[in-house]
């Protein structure tokens, strides 16, 4: 025991000196925060002592694999960059204005991920949560108070079970690891979920994401059968530790309100042996604006649960087709789970004015048709192996998305308008996603994710664009607030519903006041409503009663019923006792 003792004591004395040397060596210069209580901090004191409650509780609880001590990164560490670059995918948060984590924690095991939840709160830094770096806001790996970004890229382990029809997925993997994983296992078993392979798990299946198979299936959220999460005090709990209520609240609330989520349990879906795919180009000339406000009814409406119809809106610059001007154009991306003959009856019968030709329609296996939407109307051929790569490639862009439901069709005239809006901005797209099917059976209260039977289809308003600097992305932003506010009266009222997978800061968030964390509401916030509807409230409840002191916070996460949580970023003195640094 001395022994081990003296090992620890060495190793922290050295991971404490390099970094006592990188900070200040470093061009920046220490800062201090006020709190609430006027005490004022030494930054690299409490980091050093940061580093050392890491360092000892890994061993304490250490999952007895011989793995014991966390991967941790500062910013002087060679690789900390690239790390935290590599799954940045809104590539407006990699300006040199974006806070930076002070740490970034990559666990290796369960136990990593309690020290690193333990340590943050003993030392009054908040958290960030990554596990594929989707969040549109950046929220999973930016803050504007010091924090640490717990990032679980290497926990991405995936154990499937044919013979039970589940499987466990560890938070850090992605969509097209768990969709490879299944394929290699059975031909005829799928999962309901996003489209794009590099999204992380951690948070898609907590934000009830969807993708092709949503009206047969609902959201990937609907098939959660059970989770492992890491609460506000480093205690791991299953779902029959946790509850229903909290079990709830994590499927569709977003899991970063109430804890780590380090697996999923999930309950996988029958596929054919055949499905059907097709992506079918409509230009403007070609009754774009009649062949919309047709799809609006029949995509959600009038055809079977088994077919999938999504609408992409885009503008052409091919100008050389039409004198110079650039003008609007339609992609219809279909799946249907059968055969091409009878997806054609089916198109014929529901749709013929969409003009569906059975050269457009491709028949393969389910995760061929997986690597096919993944790949946004890339031609390129691809293996199913593609799935695994973790290159960000297309994902990574500037953008802003904004998203709202509809309830009823919109008009052709208010169809053109929205198009002559289009043609204002240098790379507009919208993204129609179909509701009906199961999502309409499925009750709003099921799961935290109320977005049900009422809706027709979502809609997604997004602008890329390259030019760097904030005067450019602020000419962009305002672009889709400006559209977004056109069409107030077409969408869904009372409230204006969206989805929390697009989470969109410019509806609300939480603010930091004093030192405290507020969200200047009495009850539910204007925009908890709009995410959650009725659901809000109970949510509310779930989090006063599993964090709260709002331990797990972010710009837009559910706040405890009392709205308000320091931020408690103090001094912690070295204890005399090396013993004092482990959790009993």
């Amino acid at each position: 025991m001395a022994g081990r003792r003296c090992s620890l004591f060495s190793y922290v004395v050295f991971v404490a000196l390099v970094w006592v040397h990188a900070l200040s060596s470093s061009c920046c210069t220490s800062s201090t925060i006020l709190t609430t209580t006027t005490t004022l901090v030494d930054d690299v004191d409490n980091d050093l002592n940061f580093l050392q409650c890491l360092t000892f509780n890994s061993m304490h609880y250490s999952d007895h694999d011989g793995n014991k001590l966390i991967p941790v990164f500062t910013p002087n560490t060679t690789s900390y960059s690239s790390i935290l670059s590599s799954s940045i995918r809104n590539l407006i948060f990699t300006s040199s204005s974006t806070l930076k984590p002070r740490f970034i924690v990559a666990p290796t095991q369960d136990s990593h991920v309690q020290v690193a939840v333990i340590c943050s709160k003993k030392h009054g830094l908040q958290i960030r949560v990554r596990s594929g770096g989707h969040d549109v806001e950046g929220l999973s790996y930016t803050s504007s108070v010091p924090f640490v970004l717990i990032d679980l890229f290497n926990l991405r382990a995936i154990d499937v079970n044919i013979e039970d029809n589940n499987a466990w997925v560890q938070a850090g993997a992605t969509l097209g690891e768990v969709y490879y994983s299944i394929a290699e296992k059975s031909h005829v078993h799928g999962f309901p979920s996003g489209q794009s392979r590099t999204i992380g798990v951690g948070g898609h299946f907590s934000v009830a994401g969807v993708g092709p198979m949503l009206r047969k299936y609902g959201s990937a959220s609907d098939q959660i059968i059970d989770a492992r999460l890491v609460n506000a005090n480093g205690e791991v709990l299953n779902r029959e530790a946790m509850g229903e209520d909290l079990f709830w609240a994590i499927r569709g609330g977003g899991a970063s309100s109430f804890g780590v989520v380090l697996a999923w349990k999930i309950n996988l879906v029958a596929v054919p042996p055949i499905v059907t795919v097709a992506s079918i180009d409509r230009a403007y000339e070609q009754g774009a604006t009649e062949l919309v406000h047709k799809w609006q009814t029949v995509a959600s409406r009038q055809v079977p649960q088994e077919l999938y119809i999504e609408l992409n809106v885009g503008v052409s610059n091919n100008t050389s087709r039409l004198a110079g001007r650039r003008a609007i154009e339609l992609n219809f991306k279909v799946m249907f789970l059968g055969p091409s003959k009878k997806l054609m009856q089916l198109m014929e019968e529901k749709f013929p004015e969409l003009g569906i030709k059975a050269n457009e329609c491709n028949e393969m296996s389910w995760i061929e048709s997986v690597v096919y939407f993944a790949q946004f109307g890339d031609k390129i051929e691809r293996p199913t192996d593609w799935l695994l790569s973790r290159d960000a490639g297309d994902d990574a862009a500037k953008f802003k998305v904004k998203s709202d439901f509809v309830t009823e069709p919109i008009s052709k005239t208010r169809l053109e308008e929205i198009w002559r809006k289009m043609l204002e901005e240098n790379e507009p797209h919208l993204t129609m996603w179909p509701w009906g099917g199961r999502m309409s059976e499925i009750p709003e209260g099921e799961i935290a994710c109320p977005h049900r039977a009422e809706n027709l289809y979502m809609i997604g308003y997004f602008t890329f664009w390259d030019e760097d600097g904030d005067e450019a992305q602020e000419r962009h932003f305002n672009w889709v607030r400006e559209l977004y506010e056109y069409m107030t009266p077409y969408v869904s009222k009372s409230p204006r519903a969206a989805f929390f997978a697009y989470r969109d800061l410019d509806i609300g968030r939480n603010e930091i006041i004093n030192g405290f964390m507020s969200s200047a509401y009495s009850g539910c916030s204007s925009w908890g409503l709009q995410y959650f509807k009725s659901n809000c409230e109970k949510l509310m409840q779930v989090k006063s009663k599993f964090d709260p002191h709002n331990f797990f916070q972010d710009e837009q996460t559910i706040l405890a019923e009392q709205h308000i949580c320091p931020i408690e970023y103090h001094t912690v003195h070295r204890p005399r006792d090396l013993d004092a640094y482990m959790v009993v």
